[in-house]
């Protein structure tokens, strides 16, 4: 029972190092720094490297760990952050998730992807207080953190560089006319973060005894966690969050198992954002523009696209396509059409209501699983089962979504990434229907009236017809009195609720709408693969949905489309392996988003020239 104490304040540590970064950033730039967690695991990386590699004394690795890992944090800021000061709010978070995936997968290319033992460098287990069994690590880690927070706390009050951070924090404009230089300002609070970030990587590889290059995402997410749970832009709610965070996992962890971990993480922040939305100690902000919120819709015009230009496009791509394209290439086909469904489904949440959800891959596996299960368990045929797959996903995703929609801004957004991987965990740990990690094996191909669907042409046909069928009802949708209701909430939430549009119930149907055709691309998936299990469905693919649909422009699906053959052929065409495709991945979001924010097939238009946003007849 102690050493779980010991543990839970150990990671509580490292979580309230991570989470203290995040929250100095949000302070002071109204930024969600995705890239956290890739600073992290490349500050865990490059200690494991100047110490077992070079031999490094480890005081020393920490040294240029740290210091190496804050110029990381300023290049962030200088080229993906501070360039689009002037773009809607979701830009820059779009900037950090993007950087955040390029780091973590340059480092496991620079240093290989395999996940290696730390060095042993203070003893552990070596001191006994009453019961309680601790090792000289885990008391220098303590001393660190201690004096690291200490140190912080006496910056920010009474230096003048500390000063300038708490002013650009309360107000930037106002700082910026006092003659503060904001863009210093915000850099060097970067910088401190990333520092505390690679401390974090060193203190965990330390602990764990084990460190990997793509650790970082789930740490990031974390650390994320502890700030919201503490309140995001308090530092003293950040280490409390981390703390309490880190307790409530090591005895969770202890009495359900290590299973667990990922329901009792993101499951906590659910319920703390449900109940007490601003954290331990803050109050839900009042701030003008959200970080998840918002859309670059009003940047642009959609470029027009009749009907019987998609029929064509439709019709040529059904018999061209399978004449030309291999084996190979067919099946990298039916992929773009599955995540093409999936993305075109989510322009009604993030592109017309203006409300990004990151969680997508929950509605997306309980589509798989449930297809799956009422196939392979209970033999049903697919159409019912694919049908079952889309409701199941609406229903259970719009049910835990309910309690969220009263909340505002990028607190739902947040929620939407507790909410898929608490689903992801719940399927993992009910094993007497999912089979847990184990998975499921055998999942028929798709038939329909007694024609079973078995080659790949089949297959793709198959899926271009169902993406017709999403497409048509998305554009109607987007066409209809709703569409404009629910375009009127992502053009200007405050003035749509004034005129008497009901938000929530809009935004609520348009998230229910996505998750029951995501639930259908999640099964289409599942009788493609014919296996599936849990690691499927992870954060990347949530992510790789998120870069669809800015490649694409949030509001138009038929760019979604468009999006979803460059991310997922292009890579394939190109046979990239699997970390240069995320490189790819994060350099395209980058660049669509600091070049081209509203997407491939939406017209840029310079602002107040007066034109209405026009719907297609």
């Amino acid at each position: 029972m102690f050493d779980t104490l010991v543990a839970g304040l150990v990671h509580g540590n490292a979580y309230a190092l991570i989470a203290v970064g995040i929250t100095l950033i949000f302070g002071v730039s109204n930024v969600i720094n995705f890239a956290h967690g890739a600073i992290f695991a490349f500050g865990s990386v490059l200690g494991w490297w100047l110490i077992a590699q070079h031999g490094l004394a480890w005081w020393a690795a920490l040294v240029v760990v740290v210091a190496a890992t804050a110029l990381v944090g300023v290049a962030i800021d200088v080229l993906a952050v501070r360039p689009l000061r002037r773009a809607p709010a979701i830009a820059a978070l779009l900037a950090t998730v993007a950087v955040g995936l390029i780091i973590e997968n340059v480092v496991a290319l620079v240093f290989g992807p395999d996940t290696r033992t730390f060095p042993q460098v203070l003893p552990t287990n070596n001191i006994r207080v009453g019961g309680v069994r601790l090792g000289t690590s885990d008391v220098v880690m303590f001393v660190i953190t201690l004096t690291v927070m200490a140190g912080l706390w006496a910056f920010l009050r009474y230096s003048r560089h500390g000063l300038a951070i708490r002013a650009t924090a309360q107000d930037p404009d106002a700082a910026a006319q006092m003659g503060i230089g904001v863009g210093r300002v915000q850099s060097l609070a970067f910088a401190i973060a990333s520092g505390l970030g690679g401390l974090a990587g060193i203190f965990v590889g330390l602990y764990n005894s084990n460190i990997s290059p793509t650790s970082g995402g789930i740490v990031g997410m974390t650390g994320f966690v502890a700030a919201t749970i503490g309140g995001l832009g308090s530092i003293p709610g950040a280490v409390i969050g981390g703390f309490v965070l880190g307790l409530v996992e090591a005895f969770g962890i202890y009495w359900l198992g290590d299973g667990y971990r990922d329901l009792l993480t993101f499951g906590l922040l659910v319920i703390f954002l449900v109940l007490r939305p601003g954290g331990l100690l803050a109050r839900p902000p009042a701030i003008e523009s959200e970080p998840m919120t918002g859309t670059f819709l009003g940047a642009g015009r959609e470029l027009r696209v009749r009907w019987w230009h998609a029929l064509i496009a439709f019709a040529v791509a059904g018999v061209a396509i399978p004449s030309i394209a291999d084996d190979y290439g067919i099946s990298v086909g039916t992929q773009i059409l599955a995540y093409a469904i999936i993305a075109v489904s989510m322009t009604l949440v993030a592109g017309s209501a203006g409300q990004l959800a990151i969680g997508q891959a929950g509605p997306i596996a309980i589509g798989a699983y449930t297809s799956a299960v009422l196939t392979v368990s209970h033999g049903w045929a697919f159409l019912p089962a694919i049908l079952a797959a889309g409701l199941v996903a609406a229903v259970v995703s719009s049910v835990l979504a309910a309690p969220l929609w009263r909340l505002g801004g990028h607190y739902v957004a947040i929620a939407t990434l507790g909410i898929g991987i608490v689903t992801v965990a719940i399927i993992r740990n009910w094993q007497s229907v999912t089979r847990g990690s184990y998975g499921i094996f055998g999942i028929p191909a798709p038939s329909l009236f007694g024609h079973e669907f078995t080659t790949h042409t089949e297959i793709f046909r198959l899926e271009l017809v169902v993406l017709g069928i999403v497409l048509a009802v998305i554009v109607g949708v987007q066409r209809s009195r709703l569409g404009t209701a629910i375009r009127a909430i992502g053009a200007d939430e405050v003035a749509a609720r004034s005129a008497g549009v009901p938000v929530r119930d809009y935004k609520a149907l348009a998230f229910a709408l996505a998750a029951f055709f995501s639930g259908i691309g999640g099964a289409l998936l599942a009788h493609q693969y014919s296996y599936i299990d849990p690691t499927v469905f992870n954060l990347p693919m949530s992510l790789l949905v998120m870069t669809i649909l800015v490649l694409g422009g949030t509001a138009s699906p038929y760019g979604a489309v468009l999006g979803a053959a460059v991310l997922i052929g292009v890579p394939e065409v190109l046979r990239l392996a699997p970390s240069w495709r995320i490189v790819l991945y994060g350099l395209v979001l980058l660049l669509v988003v600091r070049f081209r924010p509203q997407g491939i097939l939406v017209r840029r238009e310079r602002v107040g020239t007066g034109k209405p946003i026009t719907v297609d007849a």
